[in-house]
């Protein structure tokens, strides 16, 4: 049987693992609208709004970005965190991109994942924003969201802070990757890691020691290139787990099981990086 690449595993991960319709009830958005029309295609925006937040508040914003290896996947799976983000104080928004299916690959989704960021910054009254946003990715939705702060967006509109959960941050001899990409681009010319710079703002990842899917080496990168900068990069390693920070080592991608310390941890890590940045208050914190 041969052997699939790391990200194409993470598909198959992905899939297996999360919920499907019918199986759980997810929290509902306040709001939900269209970012974007992209030809036939409509992008929604799912709006998490804190509790009593009224639009003449200034409240921080962060975008969400589900996994799913760029082919698959949906925001409903990013649901629970954002109403975790919105009971902290934020406006949590989960963001819904094109998929690398036919003639669409990753340069297009993270195209929308900067038109997401312009989006929002353009609704700051509406929502009751600050304007100061974060951006959170899992797995493929991390690289999407870390490519809009690395390599960047044509109108500048990028996140202001990262979070990222077993992101794809060096894709350069990923198989799957640059086959999603048609010949388009190269997998270099996309891979956060590759185009860390002076402005690449402060960035949270937690990460799995012994990730076979998207590789820990990659992210020690990025972080590597981050602090050399003098910029801050926070790297939660959790030894003796995998991807998305499973504990079954030997099969990855078709039995999931998350550490539930470990996850539990991550979170909240992420949340104290927050605070410390000052998109959370201490008092608003769970």
């Amino acid at each position: 049987m041969r052997r699939k690449t790391p990200v194409a595993t993470a598909l198959v991960l992905l899939m297996l693992s999360s919920p499907v319709a019918g199986q759980l009830s997810y929290p509902q958005p306040s709001i939900t609208q269209v970012y974007r029309e992209v030809g036939s295609d409509s992008l929604y925006a799912y709006v998490f709004l804190p509790p009593e937040h009224r639009s003449s508040d200034q409240a921080h914003a962060i975008l969400l970005f589900h996994g799913g290896g760029w082919s698959a996947g949906t925001p409903q799976w990013t649901f629970p965190a954002a109403r975790r983000f919105a009971d902290s104080g934020l406006v949590a928004i989960a963001i819904q991109y094109r998929l690398s299916n036919g003639d669409i690959t990753p340069s297009d989704a993270i195209d929308d994942a900067c038109a997401a960021f312009e989006w929002a910054r353009g609704r700051a009254a509406e929502l009751g924003l600050s304007g100061r946003i974060a951006g959170y990715g899992v797995s493929a939705g991390g690289h999407i969201v870390a490519a809009t702060a690395t390599i960047g967006c044509p109108n500048g509109a990028g996140p202001d802070a990262l979070l990222l959960w077993s992101p794809a941050l060096d894709l350069v001899n990923d198989r799957w990757f640059t086959s999603k990409l048609q010949g388009r681009a190269t997998a270099a010319d996309l891979s956060p890691a590759r185009h860390v710079g002076p402005l690449t703002p402060p960035t949270s990842i937690v990460h799995g020691e012994r990730d076979t899917l998207t590789p820990l080496a990659g992210v020690r990168r990025y972080c590597a290139a981050l602090t050399e900068l003098g910029r801050i990069c926070d790297l939660q390693v959790y030894p003796g787990v995998g991807h998305l920070l499973t504990r079954n080592l030997a099969n990855q991608e078709s039995d999931f099981d998350p550490d539930p310390e470990a996850r539990a941890n991550g979170i909240a890590q992420q949340h104290r990086f927050l605070r410390r940045l000052g998109f959370v208050k201490v008092a608003q914190q769970r």
